[in-house]
């Protein structure tokens, strides 16, 4: 970038998109990195920090552990809490790589270990924690829009129900199933996370 006179790096898709360091060393070399800051890569790459961002925001969440779950003990002491049937879910990464289903209590053991080996091999982290697995919901994504000047909207809804292997197969838009006021009540939702955490870019809120 330096040696053709770039202004800017746009990081495509993939892992330097993902990557909060990259983002670092663009900025650093006084280039403008076309992405989010380093700061959110970071937030919301760690799904457990990205979920108590949002709770603290007010923004309502699907039932789960508090953080990450340490021990067995702690998962089924958790899991009570929360009620089965339960999704254990690996915090860094995504794609649905690290996410194992534990119906009952006695498949939550095989499941944490298997979700913990599946996201140590894939994100280089083990980390998981616990989520009330949702039957039968549908998947709405919110894209949205802001800039360094705190301007921020959003760009409609998408149903991304659809899915084989938690990996989403059609996106449509706009969601055929909402009513206008859920779509009201949903976009504003998308607004308020980018306001609270100070976003920039393009994004996505699921």
């Amino acid at each position: 970038a330096e040696v053709t006179g770039a202004q800017a790096i746009h990081p495509g898709y993939g892992f330097l998109s993902e990557n909060a360091r990259f983002a670092e060393i663009v900025e650093a070399h006084g280039l403008a990195f076309i992405g989010p800051t380093a700061a959110h890569i970071r937030m919301m790459g760690d799904k457990i920090a990205a979920k108590q961002a949002m709770i603290e925001a007010g923004v309502p969440c699907v039932p789960g552990s508090d953080g990450a779950v340490k021990s067995i003990s702690d998962a089924k002491k958790a899991a009570k809490k929360i009620g089965f049937p339960i999704l254990v879910k690996a915090s860094a990464g995504g794609g649905g790589r690290g996410m194992k289903l534990a119906l009952k209590e006695s498949d939550l053991e095989n499941a944490i270990q298997t979700a913990k080996t599946e996201a140590k091999a894939a994100f280089g982290d083990d980390a998981i924690y616990l989520e009330k697995y949702l039957q039968g919901p549908r998947h709405i994504e919110v894209q949205v829009i802001a800039d360094t000047h705190g301007n921020v909207a959003h760009l409609w809804e998408r149903d991304c129900s659809l899915q084989r292997r938690n990996q989403k197969v059609v996106e449509r838009a706009p969601d055929p199933y909402l009513t206008e006021e859920q779509r009201v009540e949903i976009c504003g939702l998308g607004l308020k996370i980018c306001q609270y955490a100070n976003y920039q870019c393009a994004g996505t809120v699921e």
